[in-house]
């Protein structure tokens, strides 16, 4: 049995983002519950030189849009990272669900040798398309939504592994 690139990455970034949205407003039904500004919750960091729950949100949601795009070959929204608040991430993570849904499986099924280029400031990386969704934009989405989760639960969040799985 093989699986589609699309079933591979759209589906699953809905899913993630969708548990991610359910931690964000626990977090805001917490922050409410302890009389703290949702701002410090988004602007909370695990160290000094790590970047804060706002960024992790707004990467993970650039890793999932932006990989949908390129594998459908569209250009992904923009989005303005400028969130401050638990409600502004929540309305992010929304967006990009929103912009997902619009993708379809003709689109990206067949991608798996597709070229795809990313550049950066210091650095250009290229892939075939299965190398990039499962080797790259996978992994970093994880890593992000991982680290949003981590801060959550270090800030008090009653927050657990079924979280972040999300029901079956």
């Amino acid at each position: 049995m093989t699986i589609s690139m699309f079933n591979a990455s759209v589906p699953v970034f809905i899913r993630m983002l969708g548990n991610l949205q359910k931690i964000l407003e626990k977090a805001a039904a917490f922050a409410d519950s302890k009389r703290v500004d949702s701002k410090v919750l988004a602007a909370y960091r695990l160290a000094p030189d790590m970047l804060p729950l706002s960024a992790q949100i707004q990467i993970a949601c650039d890793t999932a849009k932006g990989c949908g795009a390129r594998l459908a070959g569209v250009e992904p929204p923009k989005m303005e990272d400028n969130e401050k608040t638990l409600a502004e991430l929540i309305a992010r993570i929304q967006a990009t669900v929103d912009f997902l849904k619009t993708l379809k499986p003709e689109q990206i099924d067949g991608s798996e040798g597709k070229h795809i280029v990313l550049k950066f400031p210091n650095s250009t990386f290229e892939f075939k398309g299965l190398n990039y969704l499962l080797g790259f934009a996978q992994p970093n989405f994880y890593f992000h939504c991982t680290t949003a989760y981590a801060i959550l639960r270090h800030c008090g969040v009653e927050i657990g592994k079924m979280d972040y799985l999300g029901a079956s």
